[in-house]
């Protein structure tokens, strides 16, 4: 049996051509049902919109078909290489245009490095100049310098207290920078806290060597990896990106100050204090 709710939605869609919103209106049917009484029947034309790099696809086609690469065809276009490599990755290049690409890339590399090549020696030579100079500048870090950095350091990296855990008040600062590692140690020092007291655990992706990076990290802070607690793994995903795979890498160090809620306090005010707000909050 005909539904003449079904044939009244196909002719307006079909003889009138309205636009799915303005037939739900003249029905007074919910998107689902209109989707229901249109399901066999095709969106007309006047509906499909061209895409705005149609022309620019087509004459990606041709470049590839030149034998250009991905990444010449995303300059040329002025799009990004996940876009061009979208539109061409169905004409993969054949092996000697592939090899030709790199050689041209090999080249445009080292003419690119006999270009820049002073210019780099010099800025070079300029940033070792100036981090010198800047570290003979600071010589020695005086009590109240030293207390004062080291609050802040910890304010932008540690761990604070938040509104739903007001009294979780625990000195724990994780960081990769060892230069910041050891400026935290040495505030926590000056604090009365020797860093044999601390709690150390290394958080590190599990396909990098953890023993060795926790041995390096013990040697920078000075303890026994034995007082080390249990490496925290963050597990490997084959399709990210990662940048930090070299032997270099060695993760992130976790420490933690037991007991250390009054030091908290002391950070919270000290920072209230730096920032001009040393009056009472509830005032």
């Amino acid at each position: 049996m005909a539904d003449p709710l079904a044939d009244e939605a196909r002719r307006l869609r079909i003889v009138e051509r309205l636009s799915r919103h303005d037939i739900q209106r003249r029905l007074g049917v919910g998107k689902d049902r209109l989707s229901a009484l249109l399901r066999d029947v095709p969106p007309p034309d006047w509906t499909k919109r061209p895409n705005a790099k149609d022309d620019l696809r087509a004459r990606a086609v041709e470049l590839r078909g030149t034998g250009r690469s991905v990444t010449d065809i995303a300059r040329a276009f002025r799009v990004a290489k996940s876009t061009a490599y979208q539109w061409v990755r169905h004409l993969p290049l054949d092996p000697d245009a592939e090899a030709e690409a790199g050689r041209r890339r090999a080249h445009s590399r080292r003419m690119t490095d006999a270009r820049w090549a002073a210019h780099r020696e010099a800025r070079d030579n300029a940033r070792a100049e100036t981090v010198l100079a800047a570290a003979n500048w600071v010589k020695s870090l005086r009590y109240r310098e030293l207390i004062l950095i080291g609050a802040a350091i910890y304010w932008c990296e540690g761990a604070k207290a938040k509104p739903w855990r007001p009294n979780d008040c625990r000195i724990k600062f994780v960081n990769s920078d060892p230069a910041l590692i050891v400026l935290f140690l040495r505030f926590v020092e000056a604090l009365g806290v020797q860093r044999s007291a601390l709690r150390y655990r290394v958080a590190i992706h599990e396909t990098a060597d953890v023993p060795a990076a926790t041995r390096w990290w013990a040697d920078l802070v000075g303890v026994s990896v034995e007082t080390f607690q249990r490496p925290s793994l963050k597990k490997h995903r084959p399709k990210t990106n990662r940048l930090n795979t070299s032997d270099g890498y060695r993760g992130c160090l976790n420490i933690e100050v037991p007991q250390s809620s009054r030091m908290y306090w002391k950070v919270e005010g000290i920072i209230r204090g730096m920032a001009g707000e040393d009056r009472d909050v509830g005032r």
